[in-house]
């Protein structure tokens, strides 16, 4: 995934401070659906060229492929649209989108024309790199018929990628929201703020962890800790780009609460977790007391695929917690930017958005307006809340400015990574 979502990932930014302030299964059977859809998605004469121009192309489409049941919905992805547009997809699997950004400018600095790159799942660090170094085609992302349907409104990271505009650079493919898993047999009241948290950990000592950042479920957690401790105005800092005398102030707060906090966890606070994916496990086995995800659904397939109990619940703390979206973005030496955009245009559509929120299939929130749509694409998304699933959100907080995160992951490693 995008390295700064759960792996695109970061893996893994939109209008202005102001702005930010105020801030059942899906078969192929279905695909008839579609029809509807395309005649109610803007179909103009500029997107029938690309349509056409798209005809044969093969994307190179650059995503996550460490989770199987991702990768299968790549692959259902890929077979409709050669079906449907006669462009085919190639997934090329990768672990780090760090990785794809110092090809595309490496090819850029060559001159390399026709890169490698035709289309990518990021967010965040990556993101805001290639949109400052102009490795990105765009913009295009608004122009797809099928954005039409996004939830700008409802859901503002869809315009703002860690504080980032986007400007169109990038279309939203996926929502995402840090939320955390307890056993009701086990923990009645789990704790919902931060010093919740504190007190939680003291009263249960060695039952509570976070992965290890630069983990990035880890670093969202530092981040989360930060958002709730600076509360009011002492949070716009977060939207600005980092500065040193702004990051001493606006940390101060977090590391006298880690401080507290650490000698409490597991392993009083000397070892952590590798990943979210570990601390699940942990938490399955019994050995601790609460998981994090930053996929609000993950516990509902992790119950459905009989690796957590059912007796398992997710919730989030009642003030918000950490939010944003993943996205799809396509280089700016793509060969087939008009095939690109095809894809990511079927990957917006809500017949593509229904199957992938399908908790059968992943489990992605969508990134559109379900009560927009018309009646027969909203009859695609289910309407059932299933074991293990949030029952009430709470809001989504905006990321800090993305220049946050690499100074963020140095002090903690240099205060609790030794």
């Amino acid at each position: 995934m995008p390295v700064n979502s759960p792996k695109p990932f970061s893996a893994e930014r939109r209008q202005t401070l102001g702005a930010l302030g105020a801030l059942g299964t899906f078969g192929l059977g279905g695909m008839a659906l579609l029809a509807p859809w395309r005649s109610a998605g803007a179909a103009t004469a500029a997107w029938k060229k690309i349509e056409t121009q798209a005809r044969g192309q093969t994307v190179y489409f650059n995503a996550w492929g460490g989770a199987p049941t991702i990768n299968a919905y790549i692959q259902w992805a890929k077979t409709q649209v050669q079906e449907q547009f006669g462009v085919t997809v190639k997934h090329v699997k990768i672990a780090d989108a760090a990785d794809m950004v110092k090809r595309v400018r490496n090819e850029k600095l060559a001159g390399k024309a026709d890169g490698t790159v035709d289309l990518v799942w990021i967010n965040g660090e990556n993101f805001l790199t290639m949109k400052r170094e102009g490795l990105l085609f765009g913009p295009f992302a608004e122009q797809l018929p099928s954005y039409a349907w996004v939830d700008t409104q409802g859901k503002p990271t869809t315009r703002i990628d860690f504080s980032e505009p986007v400007d169109g650079m990038e279309a939203p493919w996926g929502m995402a929201q840090l939320t955390f898993m307890a056993e009701s047999t086990r923990t009645a009241q789990p704790p919902r703020s931060t010093a919740e948290l504190l007190a939680f950990a003291t009263k249960h000592p060695g039952r509570i962890s976070y992965p290890r950042p630069p983990d990035f479920h880890g670093t969202t957690f530092l981040k989360q800790l930060l958002l709730d401790l600076n509360t009011g105005t002492d949070r716009a800092a977060l939207y600005q780009s980092v500065r040193p005398q702004a990051f001493e102030k606006s940390t101060a707060v977090l590391w006298r609460t880690l401080d507290a906090l650490h000698p409490f966890l597991w392993r009083s606070g000397k070892q952590f977790p590798n990943s979210a994916a570990t601390l699940r496990q942990m938490f399955s086995d019994g050995e601790l007391l609460m998981a994090m995800t930053f996929n609000p659904n993950e516990a509902a397939n992790e119950i459905a695929a009989q690796r957590l109990a059912p007796s398992t619940f997710s919730y989030q703390f009642t003030s918000g917690t950490v939010g944003n979206t993943h996205f799809l973005a396509i280089p700016v030496n793509s060969r087939a930017a008009a095939g690109a955009q095809v894809f990511a245009n079927f990957l917006l559509s809500p017949a593509a958005q229904a199957r992938k929120a399908d908790i059968a299939v992943w489990g992605d929130p969508t990134v559109l307006a379900i009560d927009r749509l018309p009646a027969a694409q909203r009859a695609l998304f289910s309407k059932t809340t299933l074991p293990g699933q949030v029952r009430q959100a709470a809001p989504a907080l905006i990321e800090p400015h993305g220049s946050w995160v690499e100074p963020l992951e140095k002090e903690w490693t240099r205060r609790y990574g030794a």
